[in-house]
């Protein structure tokens, strides 16, 4: 039995291969176009539409959270024993460089000078951190978002740098309840409300991100913050961490929790700091991007059953012959499998070479500007691998269904040409 498979398995190989070899080189590159196509359409649309989403999740972590990010917990409003902390996690050989960061809710208010009484105040709410200006750069790079004048530096006392959507000009839609301040730019003047607290302070920069935390928030310098809430215990609100490379972040944190420090801060890293509606969405967009590549796969699949079909229907006294002269079924069947599984597995590598070899790297280095994310094409290699297993599985069964039909007819009706 075995061996009969085995010969029928090189007879039906090298019939594939003489059919394939003989072939117009127009209809097979047409057909292997066709799977490239298909690969094209499994692959870079769930990728797209899930790198929609996973490049806010990357800007988020390189602009704001870092790879690991430590805050009060839920119940307090900074964490405590902040400075032991950050001498333990400056000790650990994993982690690159940290900033500490003081925050708290304040109100804004704008244009209060020319206002008149009957006038309604220009405010709006904001979160503001305090930070020193080098170690935030060093971690999340903010400088690099603030676009319009300019960064904080160490001695910038009554000034600050604002997000983008905090000032009117740059909010995309008119929501008369969305707060935002009106004729601010560069070098204006704004009072900056914390609890009894008001201040006059300078706008030295505007953020421009699209990140959340970045563009609807106020950073000023840390030693002016602790004057404003009256407080010098160095008690922090949150503490971002960037690790060496190569560092697992997972593992940094479950560290970090070991020395007992998760009795008193939130220790999460980038991904465990993500909202669960970001997760949702993730998820949700690649089962969009499957169910629309399955329509390619259905197409590819049509595609194949039709020209083995045509191909096995000219070709009927041909294998009628064959069938005379003793060759098995099977065999035959076997070759038209072959050349389906030759055309799945040629159009898998070539899209498999455009999209490791082109378009992630070409999509990374220059990513699609969607309003609220820099988008990536995101092709994990197991999720691919299990693709190209669905595109061949496929057409095997395309390939080998009208292959079968043609074959199964009587031998002396094939080869004289009656139905």
């Amino acid at each position: 039995m075995l061996s009969r498979l085995a010969l029928n398995v090189r007879i039906g190989f090298f019939l594939a291969t003489r059919q394939i070899r003989r072939a117009s080189l127009w209809t097979t590159g047409l057909i292997i176009f066709v799977m490239v196509l298909t690969f094209l359409n499994l692959v870079v649309v769930s990728g797209i539409l899930v790198g929609l989403i996973q490049g806010a999740v990357n800007q988020v972590r390189f602009e704001f959270t870092s790879d690991i990010i430590v805050s009060a917990p839920d119940d307090k409003k900074y964490i405590e024993n902040s400075p032991n902390l950050i001498a333990l996690l400056k000790s650990f050989p994993e982690i690159e460089t940290l900033s500490a960061r003081y925050s708290s809710g304040a109100e804004l208010e704008a244009n209060y000078k020319t206002r008149k009484e009957t006038d309604k105040p220009n405010t709006a709410n904001a979160q503001i951190f305090g930070i020193d200006p080098q170690s935030e750069d060093r971690v999340t790079h903010l400088s690099s978002s603030v676009t319009e004048g300019s960064y904080l530096a160490p001695g910038d006392y009554d000034q600050v740098i604002i997000g983008q959507f905090l000032l009117s000009q740059y909010v995309p839609v008119e929501d008369p309840n969305y707060a935002a301040l009106n004729n601010v730019s560069v070098g204006s003047k704004i009072r900056v409300t914390l609890g009894d607290v008001t201040r006059e302070v300078t706008v030295k920069g505007i953020i421009k991100s699209k990140v959340d935390a970045l563009t609807r928030n106020v950073f000023m310098v840390d030693s002016q913050f602790r004057s404003m809430i009256g407080r010098n215990d160095g008690n922090v609100a949150q503490i971002a961490i960037l690790l060496k490379e190569g560092a697992d972040p997972i593992a940094v944190r479950e560290k970090i929790k070991r020395s007992g420090a998760d009795k008193y801060a939130k220790i999460q890293t980038f991904e465990d700091a993500q909202p669960q509606f970001l997760k949702d969405v993730i998820k949700t967009f690649n089962m969009l991007g499957t169910a629309f590549g399955s329509i390619g796969l259905v197409v590819a699949s049509i595609t194949i059953f039709i020209v083995v079909f045509i191909n096995a229907i000219t070709r009927r006294k041909y294998i009628g012959i064959m069938k005379g002269i003793g060759i098995d079924g099977g065999a035959i069947r076997l070759s038209y499998v072959f050349q389906s599984i030759f055309y799945a597995l040629f159009g898998s590598l070539i899209g498999l070479a455009l999209v490791y070899g082109f378009l992630v790297p070409f999509i990374a280095g220059h990513p699609i500007d969607f309003p609220f994310s820099d988008g990536i094409l995101v092709a994990p290699f197991g999720g691919t691998s299990l693709r190209v297993g669905l595109l061949v599985l496929s057409t095997i069964i395309a390939g080998y269904i009208p292959a079968w039909m043609i074959i199964r007819k009587n031998t002396l009706d094939s080869i004289l040409g009656r139905n």
